[in-house]
């Protein structure tokens, strides 16, 4: 093809007198041209953002439970261990009578990324018959080592490994910015994983399978440790508390210390989800296939229920003291400077002429939306009842929004939000009933296994 014009002679091909066309309508279109003035200097969020309705989003709330300072993950993908961590700490500040109290996010992390290097491992040597560009394999192989999880995979965290107090073992570099950290795991995982499907293909025994995971994972647990440091497996623990009353804990493990300072049961708690593909019913269980972290460990698992059900069942925890874990897609229509969300917040469609409505469904299914974030509601305003703004702890650190909390409108809750956890004891008995059901089994890469 040797200039534009030939390309009419190829069907589909984009030519030039379609191009020359597409021109002379942006140049004979006076808002078009505007809008391109405006964009080119100003961000598209600023110029199609709707101001009457930032202002019409306002920052009280009838029900709010936080009075501490917001945490930060940095460059790190830990939101989940960040809003779960979050939600531990509310009774250990009342335990330990010290508001800004925090747990290690440093050591949550540290025994997820150990125990899922094991949990991929396992994985390469059960599906070592297939091929490495299997679908599966191939999608296992791309996200290796990554930061992100669910709900059920901290419990399993939590449940094996306890917490320990910030301070016993506190951020390094690398918890930090993960990124560099996180080459090393996937370039040693995913020779680990060669060097073990090439073993069962040679016939080895399963002893010898084993022994060559474990140098893998030794391997693994000493780049850990370069980068995170020495988790405490036992240690004394003695504070001031706010009132400069000075309190003598004792020795403990990181297993009786989450026993000790917090009266939450991992157990009693259920991930909801607002899946809305319509081959997926509300009111079932959902789970998917290969996601999780700890071998043994809590199952991955949803329950499919309505909004509605997620947003009474939230606002009823919080109204009883208890913030609420929640995952969603944190970017779409959000004002970035103070931290508000609302469906129709910042208008794309007036700005480009161009219409870019579409359903929550279709942003699922065709790639569009996924969760992408965890936080944790710490504040809902009822009018009637019925939720119109909810008040939520990021993990962005105290220096951006409202020092470090943000504000959504209700309706940005039903298009961008997709997990919400409760107690289970909270649920219907329609609801509490589906837990016994036998899940469906999604594929590795449904958009239900994001990561948050």
């Amino acid at each position: 093809m040797r200039n534009g014009n030939d390309a009419t002679r190829i069907p589909g091909a984009l030519t030039s007198t379609k191009l020359a066309k597409w021109d002379a309508a942006f140049a004979a279109d006076p808002t078009a041209k505007l809008a391109m003035n405006a964009v080119t200097r100003t961000s598209i969020e600023e110029v199609a953002l709707d101001r009457d309705r930032l202002l019409g989003v306002q920052l009280s709330m009838s029900n709010r439970l936080d009075d501490w300072k917001a945490a930060d993950q940095k460059k790190s993908g830990r939101c989940w261990l960040f809003a779960a961590l979050n939600l531990l700490r509310t009774d250990a500040r009342k335990k330990l009578k010290l508001k800004d109290f925090e747990f290690s996010q440093n050591h949550a992390m540290y025994w997820d990324k150990i125990e899922r290097a094991n949990y991929f491992l396992e994985d390469m040597i059960g599906l070592a018959d297939r091929e490495p560009n299997d679908r599966t394999v191939s999608f296992l192989l791309a996200s290796v080592a990554d930061d992100g999880g669910q709900w059920d995979m901290e419990v399993s965290i939590f449940q094996k490994h306890g917490v320990v107090p910030k301070e016993l073992m506190p951020e390094t570099e690398s918890s930090s910015c993960t990124a560099a950290m996180n080459t090393s795991l996937r370039t040693l995982l995913r020779k680990g994983a060669r060097l073990l499907r090439e073993a069962v293909d040679d016939g080895a025994s399963d002893a010898e399978i084993s022994a060559l995971k474990d140098s893998i994972l030794q391997d693994t647990h000493r780049v850990l440790t370069i980068h995170l440091g020495v988790p405490p497996r036992s240690f004394e623990w003695q504070w001031n508390d706010d009132d400069r009353e000075f309190h003598s804990g004792g020795t403990f493990t990181p297993q009786s210390f989450l026993a000790s300072f917090t009266d939450i049961n991992l157990g009693d708690y259920v991930c909801l989800v607002d899946d809305p593909r319509v081959e997926h019913p509300k009111g079932r269980t959902l789970t998917v296939a290969h996601l999780g972290n700890v071998v043994g460990g809590q199952p991955v698992r949803y329950l499919n229920t309505d909004t509605g059900t997620m947003k009474r069942l939230a606002a009823a925890s919080i109204v009883a003291g208890e913030p609420v874990w929640f995952g969603c897609d944190v970017d779409p229509q959000m004002e970035a400077k103070q931290g508000i969300w609302s469906a129709d917040l910042i208008n794309y469609s007036a700005t480009y002429g161009v219409d870019l409505a579409t359903t929550k469904e279709d942003r699922v299914r065709y790639g569009d939306s996924a969760m992408t974030h965890a936080m944790l509601f710490t504040g809902v305003d009822l009018v009637g009842g019925s939720a119109r703004r909810w008040r939520v702890e990021n993990s962005w650190g105290s220096e951006k929004f409202d020092k470090g909390f943000c504000t959504m409108d209700d309706s940005w809750f039903d298009e961008y939000v997709f997990e919400v956890v409760v107690h289970k004891d909270s649920l219907p008995a329609d609801l509490a009933a589906a837990l016994h059901e036998d899940p469906i089994v999604l594929d590795p890469w449904d958009p239900m296994g994001a990561l948050a």
